[in-house]
């Protein structure tokens, strides 16, 4: 049912069970829940499409507008190795959406979307006292694990491995996810806020868009700091001329050119790529966009189909894939679980956007939470720059807790 566009998503969600992929204003937040899936193991994603088909085909509804996100709608977030981890996907039964200035609301489970009363914004309240204390391992420890995992790299064993930490915080006060949720897309509007069972976060990186046959992502892989006057421009013609940094971006549109290239008719990525700004780092960035094949064996792949053929890219785990997962297995330290694994939604359609869980955090209890960061360490990689880095990613998340 098209609604009036007045107000902020972010604002209408209610305390529990915040759903939520926006954008510059505009995506989906969700709330409730009419249906819910949890799976593990090596077909986790094709158990998951199975399932989401036989639901939507048991409905009986109408969905006046027909624009990618009206009507029934999935939100997933599936673990970084679906394998071994746990994957959520839930079916809210309430969402509100904005396309184009557009705005809807859709209701599963026999509740009329004229009865609904739309929970009122709540205020920020005061400020946090947070305590924070290292995850799994500390900083000099995943020094060690930065600066083993180059030897390797220069040995031969593999060109790039992506190495992540984690960080522990814990408030005075229960976290209102609204709060986070608010403070993120104010902070970082280019990016998409999302929420999927207590994994929050604003992720830069789009792993993979799909509206009808046409498909779209963004890879970003190379990270330089902001700097003030002068030194921001600096850094940022630094990051742009980077060997370094090049080489591993360009590892990473690679390997998702690769697994893209069995399903799309066409296939097109830059030849070079261009700066991400964002309020605390800079990315290089390439927008890579296809079409999907009409015949063939994988003409029919849906998006779920497709991001287990893409996920994990060389941008979250490494090149080749298989050396890079043992790494990460064996240096890294802690599970990652939902953590750079790819978080998003998926309409009836099949149409549907999903990211990486990046810049982001997990709930823990009503007051504390997980935050992770991670770095792409290639030939050249310094421990030390690397460490930085992880705390400049880190910020992100900080400054939503902190205000």
């Amino acid at each position: 049912m098209q609604v009036p566009a007045a107000g902020e998503l972010l604002d209408r969600l209610p305390a529990e069970g915040a759903l939520s992929w926006v954008r510059r204003g505009e995506g989906l937040v969700g709330w409730g829940e009419a249906a819910r899936l949890e799976v593990t193991g090596p077909h986790a994603l094709q158990e998951a499409a199975a399932w989401w088909a036989d639901y939507t085909a048991e409905l009986d509804g109408d969905d006046e507008l027909d624009v990618p996100g009206s009507g029934p709608v999935l939100f997933a977030s599936i673990a970084f190795d679906p394998a071994a981890g746990t994957s959520v996907f839930v079916v809210p039964e309430v969402v509100l959406g904005r396309r184009d200035g557009v705005a809807w609301l859709t209701t599963v489970g026999g509740a009329d979307p004229r009865a609904v009363r739309l929970p009122d914004p709540v205020d920020d309240g005061p400020a946090l006292r947070l305590r924070y204390a290292d995850g799994a391992l500390d900083p000099a420890t995943w020094c060690a694990a930065v600066a083993e995992a180059v030897t390797r790299i220069d040995a031969g064993a593999l060109q790039k491995v992506v190495l992540a930490r984690d960080l522990l915080v814990t408030a005075d006060v229960p976290l209102d996810p609204r709060r986070l949720l608010r403070r993120l897309a104010a902070r970082f509007p280019d990016c998409w806020t999302f929420a999927v069972d207590g994994l929050l976060g604003a992720t830069p990186e789009l792993l993979l868009r799909r509206t009808g046959r046409q498909l779209s992502a963004r890879v970003l892989a190379g990270t330089a700091p902001r700097g003030a006057g002068a030194d921001d421009d600096r850094l940022a013609a630094a990051l742009i001329g980077s060997a370094k940094d090049r080489s591993e971006h360009a590892l990473a549109v690679d390997s998702l050119v690769r697994a893209l290239e069995p399903f799309c008719a066409t296939l097109h990525a830059p030849e070079e790529p261009e700066l991400l700004t964002l309020a605390n780092v800079r990315h290089l960035a390439s927008d890579v966009t296809g079409t999907q094949r009409r015949r063939g064996a994988r003409a029919g792949a849906g998006l779920l189909e497709l991001v287990g053929a893409v996920h994990p890219t060389a941008a979250v785990c490494g090149t080749p894939t298989p050396d890079a997962a043992a790494v990460i297995t064996e240096l890294e330290g802690m599970d990652r679980g939902r953590y750079a694994g790819p978080v998003g939604w998926l309409d009836s359609r099949g149409d549907g956007e999903f990211g990486l869980a990046l810049r982001c955090a997990e709930l823990v209890g009503e007051d504390s939470a997980r935050l992770f960061a991670g770095c792409g360490i290639v030939a050249g990689s310094d421990p030390a720059a690397e460490l930085a880095e992880t705390q400049s990613k880190f910020a992100a998340f900080q400054a939503a807790l902190e205000g």
